[in-house]
């Protein structure tokens, strides 16, 4: 509370200067205000850039353009001016202007842009460079050339990305240092897992990824991180229109990817369809010793994938006022896994084989319609979406020198899907007010048939395989949420609340070896109020600050909740807990963002307040406690807090270099609970040696990044990124420093830079690697590694040509939201 009440105490000290200290020149400065519009459309243009210029051609002030296209430039100097409006894929307009007696106060009207000429812009125009930019609720980087040089698909460039990471070895995605963060494409979510999306949508067809860290009322308010949202290139040109991109990855093995797009519209109906793939093998291996036994694991694992997915979809102009959309992605998944395990102590060595093989087909079924009422910023949204998912794996595992357990193999037949229903009601109050109302309806269910060959018991009757199981999960999320916006000169504030009613039901039926059952029922039915409020100030064009606060909840996912294995290996297996219950966080955040002459600046701070916080629970496997082996799991421990900082900035010292860079800094406190065993003689050890310990660790760990962009000509450049990110401590083990260096190169050749050929060398020091230690439940240490020293090329080209046209239908959450175009 009193951080709180200082900023506000900063902030009104500012507004307090201003108006008893005026500027002494007031009186020779004026303002020059207007509105940029499509020529073409009539639309507005937002983030167009209004450069201020004296009669010699220097820069002396500017701004960009809001949402609705309108701009105004205070404190122009008095004389004569030259206003540039400056977009990219369209024309330079440049206005004369005379501040002077009696003409201090410009209003320049609508003011027209016209594209560039026609075949310039096949699909979409791509910066050279990446941009961040500070909204009010979230964080927008455009993916420029220089991202998508970075790797072959989205998973490759998240690491580029401000306070994002991705483990290379599992695919998990966080933010600001945590992995409870939900990620949408196109502002909606897909049954497809995390890992395997973000691998199969090419880098090309990524035009933002916004990072939404303290949604509004108007999100479902799960993910404790907050959202990331990947919205995707959207063509809607007239005519046939398209692009094509083909690239291949390699190191240990060679992976291929390809894509292409293609448009057609004409009249009153936009169609479009896409196809995209990856297919290719990856290697990953590593070690463990235990410190306790002279014992160490070796581990290869490798898997071979093939991925293909495909969208197609039309939007149906009814008239000036009503369009409906339609689209469906399908996606196919096959891979095959393969690895070993070699444990080796005492002069002895076991091992553990296994391979698997996996396929699985998703679906997503999408209508909208909208309505736009007399003035069209008043709005009326109906959505129905629907998606399915199926997979099924078969693992086998064969022990080699084991006395026990047995080999035996795996089934999983895995079944899911997800309605959502969303109404969506905008009303502009007035010119500074509006109302923003809307109902979700999610519906969720999923079923998991697991059966295992093999099954075995211990000499007491205790299960050593997990029992055939019917895992039967049902969730049911009913919301309603307002929020209510006003604009008070420089101040505006906008505050919102949700509520959800939630019933969630669970079933595992376990099927024993002599054919007795058990059933575990478990429900869950909670009511919660989730209120949001933002408020910005900005006292000046190149100032602004931020102040947002949000309550949020984690769900438990599956992989949390089922208590079927989910992995295994000889001395380590991991299951769910189905009796886990959500974890809110109470969340509070303030930003800075600072417009320079060459780029800008943003900074933050955020600090949360975790309830019931989810996190790992380790304990000792009771079948054989003189094996040492552990069971890893869920559980639901104490309040918690966190708190962490964040600077990104894009600067362009020269002409030809340019730089995005981001620091961040994040600490929470972990709470957990492992086991030892209390007997110096662990060969004789018994369960009553076993001592549950409560753990509580104080993690910081910060994290650095540069991405360097230097264009030798206007057809070449060159990139170098660098990252370093700190140790992270945990319950179960601290991760060491990580480090890696990227470079790489972009050339631009046929008529109107309609291809590109573009080269990357990935982590060129191989110093990128999974370096760990722990005490709990056992001292070990260890590293994994993967295929991180790679090299890629790519190719894209596109064709067709036509005149943008804009599509003006559904931007669901403040233009999160795009209908169409890419994958998923």
């Amino acid at each position: 509370m009193r951080k709180l009440l200082f900023l506000c105490a900063i902030l009104f000290s500012i507004s307090t200067v201003h108006a008893i200290n005026p500027d002494s020149k007031l009186d020779k400065t004026g303002t020059i205000s207007g509105k940029v519009l499509d020529a073409n459309l009539k639309q507005p243009l937002p983030y167009v850039n209004v450069i201020i210029k004296n009669t010699a051609g220097k820069t002396l002030t500017g701004g960009i353009t809001l949402d609705d296209g309108s701009f105004t430039i205070s404190k122009v100097e008095e004389g004569n001016v030259v206003v540039s409006i400056q977009y990219i894929g369209y024309k330079t307009a440049d206005k004369n202007v005379s501040i002077g007696k009696g003409n201090y106060k410009v209003n320049l009207g609508n003011i027209f842009l016209e594209e560039e000429a026609e075949g310039l812009d096949a699909v979409t125009v791509v910066a050279e460079v990446s941009t961040i930019q500070q909204k009010v609720d979230r964080k927008v980087i455009t993916v420029g050339k220089d991202l998508t040089t970075a790797g072959a698909s989205a998973s490759d460039i998240m690491n580029n990305i401000p306070s994002v990471s991705v483990d290379q070895q599992t695919g998990n995605i966080s933010l600001r240092g945590n992995e409870n963060v939900r990620v949408m494409v196109d502002g909606k979510l897909s049954n497809v897992p995390i890992a395997q999306l973000l691998k199969q949508i090419p880098s090309t067809s990524i035009k933002q990824i916004e990072l939404i860290t303290n949604p509004s009322a108007k999100y479902n308010p799960e993910g404790m991180s907050g959202i990331i949202n990947i919205k995707l290139h959207k063509n809607t040109q007239i005519g046939f229109n398209g692009n094509f991109n083909v690239g291949v990855t390699n190191e240990v093995f060679a992976k291929f990817n390809s894509s292409i797009d293609m448009n057609y519209r004409n009249g009153k109906f936009n169609f479009y369809g896409n196809y995209g793939n990856n297919i290719g093998k990856y290697d990953n291996f590593g070690g463990i010793d235990r410190l306790d036994d002279n014992s160490r694991q070796d581990f290869k694992f490798g898997n071979d994938n093939k991925s293909h997915l495909y969208k197609v979809g039309v939007d149906f102009y009814m008239n000036d006022k009503n369009t409906i959309s339609f689209f469906t992605n399908q996606n196919i998944f096959n891979g095959k896994g393969f690895g070993s395990t070699f444990i080796s102590f005492d002069n002895l060595s076991q091992a553990q084989l296994f391979n698997n093989v996996s396929e699985n087909s998703s679906g997503q079924y999408n209508l909208a319609y909208r309505h736009e009422f007399t003035d069209e910023n008043e709005t009326l949204d109906i959505e129905i979406d629907y998606n399915d998912f199926e997979n099924m794996e078969v693992a086998n595992f064969d022990f080699l020198n084991f006395g026990f357990p047995p080999n035996y193999i795996d089934n999983v037949d895995t079944k899911r899907n997800q309605t959502t229903v969303n109404v969506d009601y905008v009303k502009p109050v007035n010119e500074k007010t509006k109302i923003e109302a809307g109902l979700q309806a999610l519906l969720f269910d999923s079923d998991i048939d697991y059966m295992s060959s093999g099954q075995t018991f211990s000499s007491d009757g205790d299960i050593i395989s997990t029992p055939s199981t019917d895992f039967e999960y049902n969730r049911d999320i009913y919301s309603a949420y307002f929020t209510y916006g006003k604009t008070l000169e420089k101040w505006n504030y906008q505050i919102g609340v949700r509520a959800e009613q939630v019933n969630v039901t669970a079933d595992a039926l376990r099927i024993f070896e002599d054919n007795s059952t058990e059933l575990i029922p478990f429900e869950n039915d909670y009511f919660q109020i989730y209120p949001s409020a933002f408020l910005t100030y900005n006292p000046s064009e190149k100032n602004s600050y931020q102040l947002s606060f949000s309550r949020r909840v984690d769900r438990p996912g599956l992989q949390q909740v089922n208590p079927i294995r989910e992995w295994s290996t000889p001395r380590v297996s991991s299951f769910g807990n189905s009796e886990l219950v959500p974890q809110f966080t109470n969340s509070i955040e303030t930003n800075y963002t600072r417009q320079l002459k060459k780029g800008s600046i943003t900074a933050g701070v955020f600090y949360r307040i975790i309830e019931d916080n989810i996190n790992r629970f380790v304990f000792i496997d009771r079948t054989d406690v003189t094996a040492g082996n552990a069971i890893l799991s869920y559980d639901n421990f104490d309040n918690t807090t966190a708190y962490g900082i964040e600077l990104s900035a894009n600067y362009r010292p020269t002409k030809w270099w340019s730089l995005n860079a981001s620091f961040d800094l994040y600490s929470q406190t972990q709470r957990g609970i492992t086991e030892v065993i209390d007997n110096p003689d662990i060969q004789n050890a018994t369960v009553d040696d076993i001592i549950r310990v409560d753990t509580e660790v104080d993690n910081v760990i910060w994290n650095l990044r540069a991405f360097n962009n230097f264009k030798a000509t206007k057809k070449l450049s060159f990139s170098v990124f660098a990252m370093y990110r700190g140790e992270e401590k945990g319950i179960q083990f601290t991760r060491k420093p990580m480090f890696m260096l990227n470079t790489g190169m972009r050339y631009n050749f046929l008529e109107d830079n309609r291809a590109t050929f573009s080269f990357n060398y990935s982590d060129i020091l191989n110093t990128m690697k999974f370096e760990f230690e722990g005490s709990t439940p056992y001292p070990s240490e260890g590293a994994f590694n993967w295929e991180s020293n790679t090299w890629n090329i790519a190719l894209s080209y596109r064709f067709g040509g036509g005149k943008y046209q804009a599509l003006k239908r559904k931007r669901r959450d403040n233009n999160t939201k795009s209908g169409s175009g890419g994958f998923i």
